[in-house]
């Protein structure tokens, strides 16, 4: 990377340590975004950080660190700030026409329009590409929009809901921008969950609400295009999933430098050692992964099975690494004032979201069996 993308992500981590990291264990414990998260996030222009070009910006290993770092401090942090620059960013760049991309791609960019990607339903998720049941239906110079979405990420902070759904009229999935407060339109916080706290997840209900073909994004007309996007994401999730392990590993090292039982620090431990340099194979292992899939991926190969592949087994190791880290610990483990609690939930959130670990293995089998094992 060049000099300027390296000072761009110092930039990221000190204000990251400065200003994010106080806010999170009341994040935590209120299940609350705080303002003063993205406040102090949007200014650094992270999506085009000053002196770095425009092409390294929106490469994949740059981005990747831009995550990578992110994550090391808190998943939902990465998750919030990644609904905007990742899924919502690519959901308009890659499923909009030259002109949709080149309008509004700068307000996406400084978080003038807030966004999110609305793709998973209440009964539809590892089965959404033959199962989304959301429908469009074409009224003039409008589409009338019926259906619901579930954990969508930001949907009550948002400006636009990037809904997909299907058309009625060729049963092919299309993809619109919907007002958040457009009539019709209800958000539901989802509550009681155990992993990525802060992060306000969503039920978006859509009854009869209404968006101009103006905002539907011209080149999503097929699953296939949809997949294209989604092909995309993948990596964003192997690098946070890298991030978390280098998180829980800095927290469990600091915890064990200064803690003393029989009369001296359980760094010196044998037990304690193995297991902290398992945390750190894993955490290599899966920073390795992730940054070969980013180096494939700007050389122009978008792959399924690599993407797969780099998802599964990231997230996999994660939560070894993070149950490491707890056990390290004890009982203080499951403390947020010592962060390894933080890492050992989220990792849960992450092996399941953007593909489950199943059917992650499913689409690496199929390329090397060349047999589908799908329903």
């Amino acid at each position: 990377m060049s000099a300027g993308a390296l000072d761009a992500l110092a930039r990221l981590d000190e204000t990251l340590r400065r200003d994010v990291r106080p806010l999170l264990n009341d994040a935590w414990e209120t299940a609350t975004m705080p303002d003063g998260i993205l406040g102090a996030l949007v200014p650094l222009d992270l999506m085009q950080p000053r002196g770095v070009s425009a092409d390294e910006a929106r490469s994949s290993m740059f981005s990747g660190f831009r995550t990578y770092v992110l994550a090391r401090t808190d998943v939902s942090v990465a998750t919030v700030y990644n609904a905007q620059s990742g899924l919502f960013r690519a959901a308009v760049r890659l499923g909009g026409s030259a002109e949709q991309a080149d309008e509004l791609d700068p307000l996406i960019r400084t978080f003038g329009l807030k966004g999110v990607f609305a793709l998973t339903e209440p009964d539809h998720g590892s089965d959404v590409a033959g199962g989304l049941a959301t429908s469009a239906r074409r009224d003039g110079d409008e589409w009338i929009i019926d259906g619901a979405k579930r954990w969508i990420g930001g949907a009550a902070a948002a400006d636009k809901l990037a809904i997909f759904a299907r058309d009625v009229a060729d049963g092919e999935v299309k993809l619109f921008l919907v007002d958040r407060e457009a009539p019709g339109v209800t958000i539901d916080i989802i509550q009681g969950k155990v992993s990525l706290r802060p992060m306000q997840n969503a039920v978006i209900t859509l009854d009869g609400a209404r968006v101009s073909e103006r905002w539907r994004m011209q080149n999503v007309n097929s699953w296939r295009d949809v997949a294209g996007i989604l092909r995309t994401m993948r990596s964003d999730v192997a690098w946070i999933a890298a991030g978390l392990q280098a998180g829980a590993l800095e927290a469990a090292v600091k915890y064990v430098r200064s803690r003393e039982q029989f009369g001296r620090p359980i760094g010196g431990f044998q037990l304690v050692q193995e297991k902290l340099a398992r945390m750190l194979g894993n955490a290599v292992s899966s920073l390795g992964m992730a940054v070969q899939l980013s180096a494939r991926q700007d050389a122009g190969e978008w792959s399924d099975t690599n993407s797969a592949l780099a998802k599964m087994q990231t997230s996999l190791m994660a939560r070894e690494t993070v149950a490491l880290g707890r056990e390290v610990l004890g009982g203080n483990g499951i403390l947020l004032e010592h962060d390894v609690a933080r890492f050992f939930a989220d990792a849960e959130a992450v092996y399941s979201y953007e593909g489950t670990h199943e059917i992650n293995s499913l689409i690496v089998g199929r390329a090397l069996t060349g047999a589908s094992a799908f329903v």
